[in-house]
Formats: C-alpha cells, structure tokens, sequence
C-alpha cells in the first residue's frame, strides 16, 4: 500500500462517526458525578480546586466506560488515585525545568510500556499523563498541589460510589459476551446446514472466556446463569462441526443428511433461546418444534457411527445449557451425565494487578523488537521534545502539544495515524463551537461549569461512536473548563489549534521515522500459529493412544494457545494490510492461502476432539507415533517458515504410511490424520512462491515443483479405490475430505 491509499484510509477511520448502542443512562452517572463534584468544590474551594476535581472525576467516569470485565468501582478508583499522585509529583518538580522533564519522560514512557497489561490499563497510564500536563499548571503552592491531589481522588471516588449506588445492567457486559457466544454458536449451526465445512471465528469464546475470569469478590455475587454455559458452548462447537462434516460419516445428501440440517437447525433455535434469557435474565422459552427434533427416536435409525454419537452428544449439552441459562429440565433433550462442572476463572484483584503489569511490562522490555516498547521510546520522545519545543515558542499554553502527542500515539499505525486527524478535526469543531457560544451567552463561573459538565455528558454519550464525535466534545469540555477558572477564549484558542497540530504532526513524524510494522513480523506470526496448531492436533491425536474420556486439561490448553495464536495472526494480517509498506517474503495471496491451511489444521483438530475415545477404550499406537511426529514435525516448520524456507512434512508423512490400521472401528482418528497432512501440504503449497523454470516454448518443465507423497499409500489394509491416491480420478468421486462412513478395517 502506497503512503498516500494509507494516509487516505486512516483520515477516512478517523473522520468516520459509527452508528453504535448509546448508553444514556450510563453517560447520564457519569455527567451527574462529575457535577456533584464540580458543584461542591466551587462552593467550597474556588474555580481552581474545581477544575482540577473536575479533571479527576471526569478521567474516572471514562475509566468505568472502558472494556474491562473487572468491577467499575475499582477503575475509576484507581484512576482518580493515579491522576493525583501524577499531578502532585508534576507540580512538585514543575519549577525545575530538567527535573520535570526527566519526570515527563520517566511517566510517560511508563505510560507507553503499560499498554503491555492490556488496553484499559494503557489508556488510564496515557490519559494520566496528558491530563497532568494541565492540572499541574492549576495549584499555586505545595500544599495547593496536595489539596488539588485529594479533590482528585475525591472526584474519583465520587464516581466509584455512584456505579455502586446506581448499577447500570450490573454484570451486563458479562452477559452479553456469553450471549454472544452462545449466538455465535447458533450462528454456526445454521451455515453448516448449508456448508458442512463453514469456517467459524473463536474470538466470541474468547471474549467469554475473558468475561469469565472474575475477580473473587465477583464470584461471590456472580449470578448463576453466567456460571457454566461458557464452558458447554466451547464443548458444542465441535460437536455441531463434527455433526456436519462428511469427513465423519454424513454423505452430502440422502436421509442422513436430510436428519443432520434438521438436528442443525434444532441447535440453532435452543442456543438462539438460552442466549436471549442470559442476556436478558429471563427463563428460557424454547421452541416445541426444535425439542421435538431431538426426542425424535428416528435419529438411532438413520445416523450411525460417529454421526449419531455427535446428535446424542449434541442433545446432552443443549440440555445443559438451558438449565445453566434458567430453563425446565424436562424441556431439553439429553441426558444429565454431562452437565458442565465449570470451575471459577480467578483474575487477581486489584493490589495483585501492580504486580502482574509490572511483570507484562518486563517482559516487553526483553522481548526483541516489541512494538510496545518501540512505542515506549516514540512516545517518550515525541512528548518531551513537544513540551520543551512548546515552551520555547511565544504562544503559552506549552502543554497542549505534548498533550496532543501523548494522546494520538498508540503502538501501531493505523490507530496513531487516525487519532491525530481525528483530534484536530474534533479540536477545530469542538472550539469552535464553544467559542461561539461563549460569545454568544458570555457565561460567568457557574454557567461555565454547567457547559462544561453538558459537554462531558455528551463526549460519555458519543464516545463509541468514533474518535472525531469524543474528541469534539473533549475540545469543548476544555475550553469551558478553562473558562469557569476566568481564562478568556482568545488566550486559549490560538494557540490551542496550533500546538494541537504541531503535537499530531510531530507524532505522526515519529511513528514514519521510527515504526513497528507489523507486516515483516507476518512470518513469525504464522510460524507460532503452525506450532500452536501443531501442538493442539498433536494432544489431541495422542489422547486416542491413551484415551483419557472428555476431561483433557492438555487439549483444552493447547487449543486456548492456538485460538491466541489465530487471533494474533489475525490482527497482525489486519493491520499489515492498512500499512505503507510493500511485504517483505510473504505477499497477501500467500498469506490469505497460509491462513486458509491453518484453519483446516485446526478444524481437522477440532472434529477429531469431538470423537475423543472415553477412558477404558482400545488404545490406538499408532496415534501415539503421529502424534509425536506431527508435534516435532510443525515445531520444524515454525522453524523454516520464520526462516523463510518452505517447511515439510517427511515425518508426518512416514508415520502415516507405516499406520498398519489397527485402532477404532469407525476410523475417525487415521480419516484425521490424514486430513491433517493434506492441510499441511496445502500450507507449504502456499507458501511455495517460486516460479518453475520454463521451457524454450514457453511450457512449465515441471522442475522445482515440489512433488508430493501420496498421503494416505495403498497396503494390504487400506485397498486402493478408482478415486485414490493410486488410481484415476473420477469427476463423479467424493473429495478427498469426503470419505466414507462407519466400517472398520
């Protein structure tokens, strides 16, 4: 992508107003403590205490607004008590100009490394800083600096004590992750009546994962629908794949698969059921026809094999998720032996959460060539050299350059790049406005604080809509708030737009000369998704050489690493496409086919965890050495696909030529192992980008093609079929995935 298509695109997300669910009850709390706050210190204390409170309870208020599944109370508290300690420690060194530049630095490249520990705690690290640039210019002594500090921790409590006394859908973020996923379920089953093989995006598992991971005063109060239902959705998702796919048995049509849509279908409408009573906190009304599909004695007649264990393990845990979600027992199928016995996710607590970002952010410092410390350093530079370049100039007002750097900059490019055009597009609208107003209505102190609490209302109200709609309103907010303290519009205005695009222009400078592009890191991110894959398909195929039951901590923990993988790779490919920088060895189509292959390892994977052989089963050795060879032969492709070479598949491909057919009657594991090697082949085939050589009439010569083994050779156990590897394909022949069901060797 050119310099000029990326400019184009990232103005274009900045300048852009979403159309998103506002929460005006939530904004309305928000508003009402930060007046209860601005209206109590100007009656006690003067403008100036007031501004400074109002900045407190104003930074808590966007603090409870960000995504985090920890309680509301304790962000806002501990965005209050940080902005204090940050402004006290500013003012203190204000007067000496090195040493409050040395604290600048110090604070803000904490600031940029705290992105480490997740996006809520960055964003309360960097609005700190950027706050405290003003406030610091607002006390007169020490002990004004101290009182300022204690107003600020006040406007945060203030704000901690509303969400308490006034809940807005208290655990309504919670329940609406698990809704989602439970939807997200739904969602799949109903594609899968109309694609078997329908790619389906873990990340609403993911986020209910998250949303999962509670506090232990959390636990306590939790309620008892979002305990659960999690863990049975992930346990679904392979069953309704497994269901579907003509790997396991299901031909595409006839009776077969005329009963699995149908068992789809059913799925789809009791998971639709249980997520709209979670989400809601209502009991779950499900549809007579979709329990009807599932008490049908007709399933045992037509599916057999490894497709009517899938519907009978299909009924059992939609019967579990609707009485975790409220429901009557005897309205769902199944039978009770396979309710859920999820345990507490714990997230540690508050005091605990020093520790662990400390930790996250050593880390980052050793990690070569991290983007969160390459951030660090960018906007540990760009910040200082804006305040001292701001203090030089004749204008006043020095901290809104830095301030408007500190704001914009954020590890990667695309989001550092809209913020600044958004921040002073918002900057010129949101002064605008206000200064016409100010001339029009010339407001004394208290108007000015009535505005400027108007203003802040109507920023928590539109900030998810986009940045340009927030950062309009965060413009007027100041220019009001300034007002209240008695400073006039024209020693603010000025030279506020200016530095204010001196400090976009020098951040976005900054990311051009010093960047962390994600798109050269594209190979290491698909190298550890081949490792994750491999390991999780490698747990997975080794459980049905020592068969385990259902309750696989291995697998379960392999499969996470993998989905964290997929998901890194996904955002690191997203990013990448909206980046000015041509690809350095691995091109889109490359990786659009790469990812393509990933994904089939991980479903391959997937509907063989579905089929895993209950404890006491016959033991498969065979698996047990593809499983080996599988884990080392991945680990090795990681290896040379960070190094740029093409991996293959030798041993994974002699484990499965020496598999001499004994194991399962149904054969699920050796159709998978299979599948698996395919997928692999299609992976290096991707990644193979050299042309052969050509031939003096222009014809392919066939050198340097990589020839590929048969995957799944001939032998006196396996008989060779007209559409085989060995023989002669039939256009009328199934595709290799389509193998045939039941029967044994």
């Amino acid at each position: 992508m050119t310099w000029w298509r990326a400019l184009r695109q990232t103005a274009h997300t900045g300048l852009s107003v979403e159309r998103r669910r506002l929460e005006p009850l939530v904004a309305l709390r928000g508003a009402t403590g930060l007046a209860l706050v601005i209206g109590a210190s100007l009656a006690l204390f003067g403008p100036a205490v007031a501004a400074s409170s109002a900045f407190g309870a104003y930074q808590a208020a966007i603090a409870t607004f960000q995504r985090s599944w920890r309680p509301r109370p304790e962000l806002a508290i501990a965005s209050g008590t940080s902005l204090a300690v940050s402004t006290f420690l500013g003012y203190a060194t204000a007067s000496h100009q090195p040493l409050f530049l040395a604290l600048l630095a110090l604070w803000t490249c904490l600031a940029g490394l705290s992105w480490a520990a997740g996006p809520t705690i960055g964003l309360i690290a960097t609005s700190n800083v950027a706050i405290m640039l003003v406030t610091i210019t607002l006390p007169t002594s020490i002990a004004a600096a101290a009182g300022h500090a204690a107003m600020m921790i006040a406007g945060g409590l203030v704000q901690a004590a509303l969400v308490v006394l006034f809940p807005v859908r208290r655990w309504g973020a919670h329940r609406d992750a698990l809704a989602d996923a439970l939807a997200a379920e739904a969602d799949y089953a109903r594609r899968l009546r109309h694609d078997p093989v329908a790619p389906f995006d873990p990340v609403p598992l993911m986020a209910a994962r998250d949303a999962a991971t509670i506090t232990p005063r959390q636990a306590r109060t939790r309620p008892a629908e979002l305990h659960g239902a999690r863990g049975l959705a992930e346990r679904i998702r392979p069953v309704l794949a497994s269901l579907a796919d003509p790997a396991m048995g299901v031909p595409e049509e006839g009776p077969e698969r005329a009963r699995a849509r149908e068992l789809l279908a059913a799925a789809a409408d009791i998971l639709d059921a249980a997520a709209r009573a979670i989400r809601h906190g209502t009991p779950v009304h499900l549809p007579p026809p979709a329990v009807a599909a599932f008490r049908t004695p007709d399933t045992g007649a037509i599916l057999q094999g490894p497709p009517h264990r899938a519907a009978t393990r299909l009924g059992a845990l939609l019967k579990d998720v609707v009485e975790v979600a409220g429901g009557r027992t005897a309205d769902a199928p199944g039978d009770r032996d396979t309710r859920a016995t999820a345990k507490n996710l714990l997230r540690p607590g508050l005091a605990a959460l020093v520790p662990a970002a400390a930790r996250a952010m050593r880390t980052e410092l050793r990690k070569r060539g991290s983007p969160v410390t390459r951030h660090a350093l960018r906007v540990t530079t760009v910040t200082t050299a804006s305040y001292a370049l701001g203090t030089c100039l004749p204008l006043g007002h020095a901290y809104w350059a830095p301030m408007a750097s500190v704001m914009v900059m954020r590890p990667d490019f695309s989001q550092t790049y809209s913020r600044a055009v958004a921040r002073f597009a918002g900057t010129l609208v949101g002064v605008a406005l206000a200064t016409g107003l100010v001339q029009l209505t010339h407001p004394g102190t208290r108007l000015s604080a009535a505005l400027a609490v108007a203003s802040a209302g109507l920023m928590y109200l539109l900030m998810r809509t986009g940045q340009f709609a927030a950062q309009a309103c965060v413009a007027a907010y100041v220019v009001f708030l300034l007002g209240m303290g008695g400073e006039e519009w024209t020693q603010t205005v000025p030279e506020r737009v200016f530095l204010t695009l001196l400090g976009g222009a020098l951040a976005m400078l900054a990311y051009a000369l010093y960047p962390a592009w994600e798109t050269p890191r594209l190979r290491t991110r698909l190298a550890d998704w081949l490792a994750a894959d491999g390991r999780y398909a490698a747990a997975v195929v080794g459980h049905y050489a020592e068969p385990a039951g259902k309750s696989c901590p291995d697998v379960r923990e392999t499969l996470l690493a993998a989905r964290d993988a997929r998901v890194a790779w996904q955002e690191a490919a997203e990013r990448a496409q909206r980046e000015p920088v041509r690809h350095r060895g691995l091109s889109r189509a490359a990786a659009q086919d790469a990812e393509h292959a990933l994904v089939q390892v991980g479903r391959v994977a997937m509907l063989m965890e579905a089929h895993l052989p209950e404890r006491g089963a016959p033991p498969v050795p065979a698996a047990a050495r593809f499983a080996d060879a599988l884990r080392t032969a991945t680990a090795q492709g990681a290896k040379a696909v960070r190094e740029r070479r093409v991996p293959t598949w030798d041993p994974v491909r002699e484990a499965l030529a020496a598999w001499d057919g004994e194991g399962v009657p149904d054969r699920v594991v050796r159709r998978g192992a299979n599948l698996l090697l395919q997928a692999l082949d299609e992976l290096s085939d991707a990644l193979d980008t050299t042309p052969p050589p050509m031939l003096v009439d222009g014809t392919d010569s066939g050198v340097g093609t990589p020839q590929r083994e048969p995957t799944e050779p001939a032998g006196p156990t396996e008989p060779t079929e007209p559409g085989g590897p060995n023989g002669p394909q039939d256009p009328k022949d199934p595709r290799p995935e389509d193998l045939e069901s039941g029967g044994g060797r």
